[in-house]
């Protein structure tokens, strides 16, 4: 990948949902994720195609549904020689562990990389990390105009929310999957690490884009 992955050290993260007033605790592995969303340059040239309707290679990659962000990971793989770790059947989707290939973050994990070791709500001051409604001009932005996290991810908030692996609660809501960080045209609020919105997989929505991951740490030839 043009602008590669950072390194995100084991650890362990609490999460929280508001709606069933319900936390838990989730102790991550080592594994790697990009310092930014998946850009429109990027998006096209693994899969030749360019959803939306806004114009610019540094732009976050949009109206991408679920399906699509898997598909992604998938191609991305095979083209850099690694093993895709989606396997699709139909509406089913299975996720190998042991594949080396690039993936969505799990939700866990994207917590765990956009707090880089902060307590609060946000990495910093919003105005300083994230284009959301109020200072967005209700457009989407480049990535990585605003200031990085401690541990130099640009963008976890704000600009696109970012599917993950995750489904949301399939007892309630079926299919439909984990979206983080807020985006462009959203209140303040919703663009805090702990914020949890959902979606179904098949919708492709102007404010929702994805990045990537690997699983571990990187060897020589990674």
């Amino acid at each position: 990948m043009a602008d590669g992955l950072l390194t995100v050290h084991k650890g362990s993260v609490h999460l929280a949902d508001r709606r069933t007033q319900s936390t838990w605790t989730v102790e991550l592995e080592t594994f790697r994720l990009a310092r930014y969303p998946v850009t429109r340059a990027q998006y096209a040239h693994v899969t030749g195609q360019t959803p939306g309707t806004t114009r610019g290679d540094r732009l976050p990659v949009e109206s991408v549904s679920w399906w699509d962000a898997i598909a992604y990971c998938n191609t991305l793989s095979a083209l850099e020689g690694l093993t895709p770790p989606y396997r699709v059947d139909g509406e089913e989707v299975e996720w190998d562990a042991a594949a080396d290939g690039y993936r969505l973050p799990t939700e866990a994990e994207w917590e765990y990389a956009c707090r880089a070791g902060t307590n609060g709500p946000r990495y910093g001051p919003i105005d300083a990390i994230a284009w959301y409604r109020g200072n967005s001009g209700e457009r989407v932005h480049e990535v990585g105009e605003l200031r990085a996290n401690p541990w130099g991810f640009h963008d976890m908030l704000g600009n696109v929310f970012e599917w993950c692996w995750d489904l949301y609660d399939p007892e309630v809501y079926g299919t439909y999957r984990v979206l983080r960080g807020g985006g462009w045209f959203d209140e303040h609020w919703s663009c805090r690490a702990s914020v949890r919105r959902r979606s179904h997989p098949s919708f492709a929505v102007d404010d929702v884009g994805f990045r990537v991951g690997r699983s571990g740490a990187p060897t020589a030839s990674a």
